[in-house]
């Protein structure tokens, strides 16, 4: 597991962080509050006036249509109800996700705000405590 530290603008890691992933042919489920998810959602949207990258937001509990199973790049409060053979899980949000067992890699996204800091710190320590190699990589911004 990648723990990406170290950020001023969460947002914009995310979105460089997803377009690399995207562009090596992963496809993503990206966690976090609704929130969160909906401002990277405009985010995604704005970030690089060249790119786009398909996308949808949903939340826990609410009925998705089949077509969209195959977009790349989901965003969702609930990761464990995204579609099977999702390879990525990027983790914005403030505690351990749900379902992280099921996914070939993992990243936890971490800023510099002090709160984000210390409960990155916990899910650190969580995350150790359930046997995973956590790798810590300071952000270049």
């Amino acid at each position: 597991m990648d723990f990406h530290h170290g950020m001023g603008d969460k947002l914009v890691y995310a979105c460089r962080l997803l377009r690399k992933a995207y562009r090596s042919g992963a496809s993503l489920v990206v966690t976090a509050d609704m929130a969160t998810l909906r401002q990277l959602d405009r985010q995604l949207w704005v970030f690089d006036e060249q790119e786009f990258l398909p996308h949808v937001c949903t939340s826990a509990g609410q009925a998705w249509p089949p077509r969209w199973k195959d977009t790349p790049v989901w965003l969702t409060d609930a990761p464990e109800q995204a579609p099977e053979g999702r390879q990525v899980l990027i983790n914005l949000g403030r505690t351990l996700p749900a379902g992280i067992e099921r996914y070939e890699r993992f990243f936890d996204v971490v800023s510099t705000e002090p709160d984000d800091r210390q409960l990155g710190r916990q899910r650190w320590r969580q995350y150790e405590s359930m046997g995973w190699t956590v790798k810590a990589h300071l952000a270049q911004e």
